[in-house]
């Protein structure tokens, strides 16, 4: 560019590449000369600085991170927003908070024994409520620990728990955990059904906040023990340690608390009942669980590790359960319908009611396989009627069919006595004598046992033989209906067929009217109705029935009752039932055998208890030749030697001596039993012992018993009173 003059002959710089000629002279004459100036810096018009590129970086993220921090803030504003509108959506569906309550825990039966020890629980639960207290502390420790470790620091939702939860499902890739506190556990057992929606999520976090604001934590903790499911049809630690342990929840062990805590996350999957493996697994994790959280030492899990398996039958088990069933059928029909918390006060002794499960059960683990016998069952009462003990089968967890109330089963010989009762009352006595032969009515011919024939026979004799032929004449000299009306005023029940086969016991009775229809003889003639139920309270102890057998009719007269005790008393000492003889107590008693060894029974008694034992088997097969004076007597025998020990021996009224009359018969000689006890008396002839059939209403049947009387059949029966008074 050329230089150009101006006005004032100045010459003006011209540039050319960004720098002026006189400037690069005066540059190239420095560093000729040496020195070295640095240039000067030109001023940029723009912020266009170049910068580190580690800090260009650092930059960039902190940048990132702002944006973060504030588009998470802005997305929890507006999911806090979401989520209080679902809140305030679904709550509003909700009732009123004012109008919330516990829902009434179902009612509860607890079935205890004469002396109060619980023998059975029945309700929905299947358990009382119990306070913590009373229930074992591992129980609490042990749920708490793995349910819920900050149960007593939250306010019924866990945040931190749930998060935990969230961030263990994600690395599992499946639900390993649960987000729910124990509070908001109960509120979905309380209030709300198992389906998994957000409504009833958000409904179980809002009671679940009402629930820690109205009670205190140990009121929520005991509320969720008593009412959370175990399983096996258990709710609540109480029903749930009586149906794994059979035991009170107060009583529970470490290792047993910990399988009860490790039922909680799958109930029917781990019962012991069902999977007694995994149940042991899960309760070793719960034990795990307890030490982490610092509640049980490491010696206390060694000590509970070395506990036996628990191995919980498929259901309830125990004989005291045909007991609390019976209570639960009967007890209706005495208070009403059940709406609160019972107590029942039974007869039951729980002594005894073991003693007798325990024998019962061992005769048929010794015996049943050989002589083909699958069931059996035991009562007994005492001389009010009292049931003091009652198992209906052989195990409950197998067959919850009561065989003692519900089985109608043929009774045969053990019937008897009914007969026997029915003539002496008519004025016969034990020495009356009949003549054992072949018998027929009608169609019907009565056999023995064995077969054989004995010829005249005392009644006491036939009674302790057991002979059918003069059973059968008694019953149609005395007529089928008054031995129906005699057995059914002794107690019996059931519907009887008024025909002569009655006297070899064909009509269907329970053991449990069979056994009471004997109390009547070791009681001295009063009636004993059968009861399980004594009393009937409310929890708070307020009485609502209270049984009225104190003062019960008398049915026998006390010499029938004396006389029937001799004729029984034989048959324990010499007749059939012989197997059944006690050590030091005064027994009597009869055997029963149906056609075909189908039933076996002996029923007998002491001055203390009546007892009847059946055997035989649910599907109706015979029994390979078990008799009532076999199994039965024995069975009967181990367990009244055990309900006597320590007791004093006390003797049956046998009322006062009998007169050795002779009806129909030589009179009896010294060498008979039943002599012996009257043999200070002279004889009083009479002369007719039998009322006819026809004189009780009754058509004679058609009859050729043995030998014919030389007699006619026409007398008047003359009885011993008719002698006294001389008419």
């Amino acid at each position: 560019m050329a230089r150009k003059k101006s006005s004032s002959n100045r010459i003006e710089p011209s540039f050319e590449g960004g720098r002026s000629k006189a400037s690069a002279r005066t540059i190239a004459d420095e560093r000729v000369a040496g020195k070295s100036t640095p240039p000067k810096r030109r001023k940029k018009s723009s912020p266009k600085t170049r910068k580190p590129k580690s800090r260009t970086s650092r930059s960039r993220l902190a940048g990132v991170l702002r944006g973060m921090v504030y588009w998470c803030f802005v997305l929890a504003i507006w999911g806090g927003i979401a989520i209080a509108g679902v809140v305030a959506f679904y709550g509003a569906r909700m009732p009123s908070a004012a109008t919330w309550s516990i829902p009434d825990r179902p009612p509860n039966v607890k079935i205890v024994s004469v002396k109060g020890e619980i023998m059975a629980n029945r309700g929905a639960t299947g358990g009382e409520a119990l306070l913590l207290g009373d229930m074992s502390p591992y129980i609490p420790e042990a749920v708490i620990a793995i349910e819920d470790r900050r149960f007593y620091s939250h306010f019924g939702v866990d945040p931190i728990g749930l998060a935990r939860a969230m961030v263990s499902n994600v690395m599992a890739g499946r639900m390993v955990q649960g987000g729910s506190t124990l509070t908001q556990q109960l509120a979905k057992n309380l209030f709300l059904s198992p389906e998994r929606t957000i409504e009833r999520k958000v409904q179980e976090v809002l009671l679940a906040l009402w629930l820690e604001h109205r009670f205190t934590k140990d009121q929520i903790l005991e509320m969720y023990l008593n009412r959370v499911f175990f399983g096996s049809g258990a709710y609540g630690v109480e029903a749930a340690s009586r149906r794994y342990f059979r035991k009170p929840a107060r009583d529970v062990s470490l290792a047993e608390a910990a399988l009860l805590a490790g039922l909680l996350k799958a109930p029917s999957r781990l019962s012991p009942a069902r999977d007694p493996k995994a149940a042991e697994a899960r309760a070793q994790v719960v034990l795990a669980a307890m030490r982490d959280h610092g509640v049980v030492s490491d010696s206390e899990i060694a000590t509970a590790l070395t506990s036996p398996q628990v191995r919980a039958k498929s259901y309830w088990t125990g004989s005291e359960n045909y007991v609390a069933d019976l209570v639960m059928e009967r007890l209706p029909d005495l208070v009403g319908k059940i709406t609160e918390d019972l107590v029942v006060d039974t007869t039951i002794d729980f002594h005894l009611q073991r003693e007798a499960e325990r024998t019962l059960r061992a005769a048929l683990e010794e015996n049943g396989a050989r002589l083909k016998v699958g069931q059996g069952a035991l009562v007994s009462v005492d001389g009010t009627g009292a049931v003091r003990a009652l198992i209906g089968g052989r195990e409950y967890a197998t067959s919850q069919f009561d065989r003692a109330t519900d089985a109608l089963r043929q009774p045969g010989s053990a019937f008897k006595p009914f007969v026997y009762t029915a003539a002496l009352e008519q004025g016969r006595t034990p020495l009356s004598v009949r003549n054992d032969a072949p018998v027929r009515i009608g169609k019907w011919t009565p056999e023995n046992y064995d077969g054989k024939y004995r010829g005249e026979v005392t009644l006491s004799d036939a009674l302790s033989d057991s002979l059918n032929t003069v059973a059968a004449q008694l019953v149609m000299e005395v007529g089928p209906r008054t031995v129906v009306q005699t057995a059914h005023r002794l107690g019996i029940e059931a519907p009887l067929k008024a025909n002569a086969s009655i006297a070899l016991g064909t009509s269907e009775v329970t053991l449990l009217e069979l056994t009471g229809a004997y109390a009547p003889f070791m009681n001295g003639g009063y009636k004993a109705t059968p009861h399980v139920i004594r009393r009937v309270s409310t929890q708070a102890g307020k009485v609502l029935y209270e049984n009225t057998y104190d003062n019960p009719p008398r049915v026998i007269d006390p010499a029938v009752a004396g006389m029937m005790n001799r004729m029984l008393v034989r048959v324990v000492e010499q007749g059939t039932g012989r197997k059944a003889r006690l050590d030091g107590w005064p027994a009597a008693g009869k055997t029963g055998t149906t056609q075909s060894y189908r039933d076996a029974l002996f029923v007998g008694y002491t001055a203390n208890l009546v007892t009847g034992v059946w055997f035989g088997n649910d599907d109706g097969k015979p029994m390979k030749n078990v008799t009532g004076g076999g199994l039965p007597a024995q069975t009967w025998k181990k367990f009244m030697q055990v309900a006597h020990s320590g007791l004093p021996p006390a003797n049956l009224p046998l009322g006062n001596p009998v007169p050795p009359v002779a009806l129909d018969g030589p009179a009896p000689t010294d060498t008979d039993a039943v002599a012996d006890l009257v043999r200070d008396l002279a004889p009083v002839p009479v002369s007719r012992d039998a009322t006819s059939a026809t004189s009780q209403g009754v058509p004679t049947q058609p009859a050729g018993i043995g030998v014919a009387s030389s007699r006619p059949d026409n007398g008047k029966r003359t009885t011993l009173l008719d002698i006294l008074l001389g008419n």
